[in-house]
């Protein structure tokens, strides 16, 4: 393409044109609009859809529109940085609001859908947005229907398209048909797929000419070609274009037509088809594209390509949100690979558990974390001074301010807070750019296993910022009395399940010691034993062993129950600093030990003299940065000399 001419090779694969909005989904399945109570927040619109889906699929990705100069604006430029899409052509229009879309799941027929388009910023797309540098940098360019809907969109799309055929690159065309955004709707008819149009027809059919690949379902074929019927549809676009037609059939799968169209409506390349539960049709079409040009793209042929994009179209059906619900390419290789017993792949806790740890929020490869979220030991102390618990809360505001000064806005620090005593400080951890923060939610010293407050956890768990983790200490021995197991492995599983429900990665801390002697086997064990279950950390913390053997058990068995688990923690104890270096240095050899959490060898000795009045604020900030710097670099020396 580009590369053919003497050019640089293209470094983006794709470059999607147009809507980029903030969807906003009814959590109430089989609710009215006007009933529904909360909302999920996701990035929407069939273009933002398409790159991020490529992206999760191994393409590289950009997204070529506007958004907001806002707080809607920056969470799209977040969010799709997160997930890896280029960012070279996403505008801020200064003027205007992002584009919001709000649906609700009323049936698996009935999806209610509001489009807040009136001059947003995705619609004041222009022509000189379309920089020819930029689009010499990828290989495709994929164009939507609703683009063409306004002269200044549509303008920019043919820019896009002449720019992108002149380098040799190709040309993609989603029909992408909302007769709600052409105006041929009311506000309440979002969710109408398909009126006939002349003048739409013809403006569709004015852009067939100059595409390589048009994709559309029944209904968008019939409004591209201006026909009334499908087989005179299709042969309406192949007599204006020798490009690749894909046609959508929803539960049908799809089918892929190269050359002459045949009288014979099946008489094309038929991908593998996946029968599942309609859930919500909304972004359905966008994964599947994202499917196909996975395949298209990647020099795979038309009929992998094809059985792709179904399978990526199943996965969003049967799924709540739009782009959030596209898989991975990893997600999507296991299923092609088994299959689900489920038709409704949202049920399936082995493919969830995929999607989930392949789409983290960020990733972090390595964390040392100032462990500040004790409870029953500051007030210990508090009590023992005859000082105020209150002044707790204040104390682990400096810790912040202490682990901040050693972080100094590095990437891989974080904090453990609580929210009995840190609410003022999890205030103060938001304004520095730390890595991590996990919360804890157990009852402190409870054994069987509570959580402090409610036990419904997941009514609590909604409130927490969604980059949050939830921290729960279990003192799980694999040789506890049966009754006493099955409580704590019980309370760990509704744990579980709420942090996946809600969308919380959990930790998971085991002490074993305190409760039995510690074999070689003995934490390996413990956590077979929750794996049995279905528990999957994202982190696990973990109490320092006596020898290498016990650390083989542990990576061996994390490797062969969940190798998307982020890794181990070490936990301190309050042992002195040369215990825990000896601990760092034993971990060395083992690659799933990605840090530390540690808290009272760091702030205990500030904790007692300021809380007595011995020590100022700005002396309590300086002691805990020294001993958690120290500590920082007695973990990083290790590594290195690892390394070495």
């Amino acid at each position: 393409m580009a590369a053919s001419q003497g050019g640089p090779a293209p470094s983006l694969d794709v470059i999607t044109i147009g809507r980029a909005s903030v969807d906003l989904y009814g959590q109430q399945i089989g609710s009215r609009l006007e009933d529904v109570g909360s909302f999920a927040k996701s990035v929407g619109g069939c273009p933002a859809n398409i790159a991020i889906g490529t992206a999760r699929l191994g393409l590289r990705s950009a997204l070529l529109t506007r958004v907001g100069d806002e707080q809607f604006g920056r969470f799209l430029r977040e969010q799709l940085a997160r997930e890896g899409v280029d960012l070279g052509g996403l505008k801020t229009d200064p003027t205007r609001l992002t584009a919001l879309a709000i649906l609700s799941v009323e049936s698996d027929k009935s999806f209610p859908l509001l489009f807040y388009r009136e001059n947003c910023a995705d619609m004041a797309l222009e022509e000189a947005d379309v920089d020819a540098a930029f689009l010499a940098t990828a290989r495709a360019v994929v164009v939507t229907g609703t683009h063409f809907a306004k002269p200044n969109t549509e303008a920019a799309q043919r820019k896009a398209m002449r720019l992108m055929r002149a380098q040799g690159g190709k040309v993609v065309l989603d029909i992408d048909y909302r007769p709600n955004l052409w105006g041929l709707a009311g506000h309440a008819a979002g969710d109408n797929r398909y009126i006939a149009s002349a003048a739409v027809s013809e403006r569709m059919k004015s852009v067939l000419p100059g595409c390589d690949l048009v994709v559309g379902t029944e209904e968008e074929v019939l409004i591209a070609s201006g026909e009334s019927e499908l087989l005179p549809a299709l042969k309406t676009i192949r007599a204006l274009t020798p490009a690749t037609i894909v046609l959508k059939r929803g539960p049908m799968g799809c089918i892929v037509y190269e050359g002459a169209i045949s009288d014979d409506l099946e008489d094309g390349i038929v991908g593998k088809g996946f029968p599942i539960e309609v859930y919500n049709v909304l972004g359905a079409g966008d994964a599947f594209m994202s499917g196909f040009l996975r395949g298209w793209l990647g020099g795979e042929s038309l009929q992998t390509a094809a059985t792709w994009a179904n399978a990526c179209g199943a996965f969003a059906v049967s799924r709540l949100l739009c782009s959030p619900e596209s898989p991975t390419f990893a997600e999507l290789q296991y299923f092609l690979r088994n299959g689900s017993p489920h038709r409704a792949l949202r049920k399936d806790e082995a493919i969830n558990h995929i999607h989930w740890a392949t789409t983290r929020r960020r990733d972090i490869p390595s964390l040392m974390a100032l462990a500040c979220d004790h409870r029953a030991q500051l007030e210990e102390v508090a009590q023992k001074l005859g000082a105020d618990p209150a002044r707790i809360r204040d104390f682990k505001v400096l810790a912040v301010k202490a682990a901040a000064r050693v972080a100094a806005g590095r990437p891989g620090y974080g904090m453990l807070l609580d929210e009995k005593h840190g609410r003022e400080a999890m205030f103060e951890f938001a304004r520095h750019p730390f890595s991590w923060l996990g919360r804890p939610v157990e009852l402190p010293g409870s054994r069987p296993l509570r959580f402090e407050g409610s036990q419904d956890i997941g009514s609590a768990l909604p409130e927490w910022p969604v980059d949050h983790c939830i921290k729960a200490l279990c003192f799980y021995h694999p040789d506890d009395e049966p009754a006493l197991k099955q409580a704590q492995q019980e309370k760990l599983r509704t744990l579980f399940d709420a942090a996946r429900k809600v969308g919380r990665e959990l930790l998971v801390e085991i002490i074993a010691g305190k409760h039995g002697p510690l074999g070689p086997d003995t934490i390996a064990r413990a956590m077979q034993e929750l794996y049995d279950l279905g528990i999957k950390p994202d982190w696990w913390k973990l109490e320092p062993q006596a020898s290498p053997a016990a650390w083989a058990a542990i990576e061996q068995t994390i490797a062969r129950n969940d190798p998307w688990c982020r890794g181990v923690l070490l936990l301190g104890l309050d042992a002195p600093a040369e215990e825990l270096e000896a601990g760092f240095a034993a971990t060395a050899a083992t690659p799933i030990v990605k840090g530390f959490a540690v808290g009272r060898t760091i702030f205990m000795a500030a904790a007692e003299a300021w809380l007595a009045g011995r020590m100022d604020d700005e002396t309590a900030i300086a002691d805990m940065a020294r001993r958690f710097g120290a500590l920082t670099e007695l973990w990083i020396a290790t590594r290195d000399r690892k390394a070495a």
